[in-house]
């Protein structure tokens, strides 16, 4: 098996979670590089990865093939070009960028130098997307007509990262951050909307960055898109909302990687790794094929993050298609941003 070897720009909770246990269990891949500026914890699981202090050592020194800029997301564009312009090709956590502009200038970085760039979009990669991009492709619901996505979470106390809470710093705020996973899952089911309407601010107060949101996406054909997200939600929702001419469905945000991960899961190449449910966690309500109304318990098939970097190794050794291509999630930017200006002018925007 051809290997390639990557290195990781941080060691925060993004390269401890979701990017170092992944490519240290995939056969094809070599964690060879990792970047901690002060601390060493990254010896420890990962002694055969050379530990550099910056980005710009890592980059000078490191023989790798790929970079993956998990930084915070003030840093991304600038990490990025860097990379690029050093010859790696690249994967960026998300969020891609903090503007639009910069996200489509490293785009075109990337394709003047014959390199790829992709967006760690990982929840495409829950088992709760996947049941819902599965149960509208079967087309049970019909013509979809309105859509709700929620990400929601219980965090009324600030976090310590200031590049989240500091509301003085752009791409701060709950729009960058979980907004890019609702967007991302919109535009995938969907496509890009002709216009939209938002209400952004920050239920903490004025001294924090923004962290509660609805973004209503309109569409044509009469297809209206809600995208919402709070911290102060203490009892879960149906994550997604699906209403068309023949049915609902009413899908839970029950995908638990990140939870797993978090304490302490290994992930396995090759196979499912996650817990099974317990229960369903989801509710299919239509008429079948005889005009007759179903309403059944769903249960969705496990998600798995391993396949976004089985995906980045089939590019790679077989030019297979790349998953989260940058100029897919350019398109996500530009709404990010155009629901920031709806709020703060209080208008519809045309995003044509």
């Amino acid at each position: 098996m051809q290997l390639v070897k990557v290195g990781l720009c941080a060691f925060g909770m993004s390269g401890k979670i979701f990017h170092a246990p992944f490519l240290k269990q995939h056969p094809g891949f070599f964690l060879g590089a990792i970047v901690e500026r002060s601390k060493e914890e990254s010896k420890i699981k990962y002694p055969d990865a050379k530990l550099y202090r910056s980005v710009e050592e890592m980059l000078e020194n490191a023989d790798v093939e790929v970079v993956v800029v998990n930084t915070p997301v003030q840093t991304h564009y600038e990490y990025v070009k860097m990379a690029l312009e050093s010859g790696k090709n690249v994967i960026v956590e998300k969020p891609f960028t903090v503007k639009a502009s910069e996200a489509q200038e490293l785009v075109n970085l990337a394709e003047s130098k014959n390199l790829f760039l992709s967006v760690y979009q990982n929840r495409r990669f829950d088992r709760d997307y996947l049941q819902v991009q599965k149960i509208i492709s079967e087309g049970k619901l019909g013509d979809i007509k309105e859509v709700e996505i929620r990400f929601d979470r219980f965090r009324t106390e600030p976090s310590a990262k200031e590049h989240k809470e500091n509301p003085e710093l752009n791409g701060s705020g709950s729009v960058h951050d979980l907004g890019s996973h609702v967007v991302d899952q919109a535009t995938q089911f969907f496509g890009y909307p002709e216009k939209l309407f938002a209400d952004v601010f920050s239920m903490k107060g004025e001294t924090f960055a923004n962290d509660y949101f609805e973004i209503v996406l309109y569409y044509k054909d009469n297809l209206r898109v809600r995208l919402k997200s709070s911290v102060f939600t203490k009892e879960d929702h149906f994550a997604y909302k699906i209403h068309g001419s023949k049915g609902s469905l009413l899908q839970e945000r029950s995908d638990e990687q990140e939870n797993e991960l978090g304490a302490g899961a290994i992930p396995t190449y090759g196979e499912d790794w996650t817990k099974p449910l317990k229960e369903a966690d989801g509710i299919l309500n239509f008429l079948n094929e005889n005009s007759e109304t179903e309403r059944i318990l769903t249960w969705s098939e496990p998600g798995n993050y391993m396949n976004y970097y089985q995906q980045i190794y089939e590019h790679i050794v077989f030019g297979y298609a790349l998953p989260s291509l940058g100029n897919e999630v350019v398109q996500n930017m530009k709404i990010i941003e155009a629901a920031l200006e709806s709020s703060s002018k209080g208008k519809l925007i045309d995003l044509n």
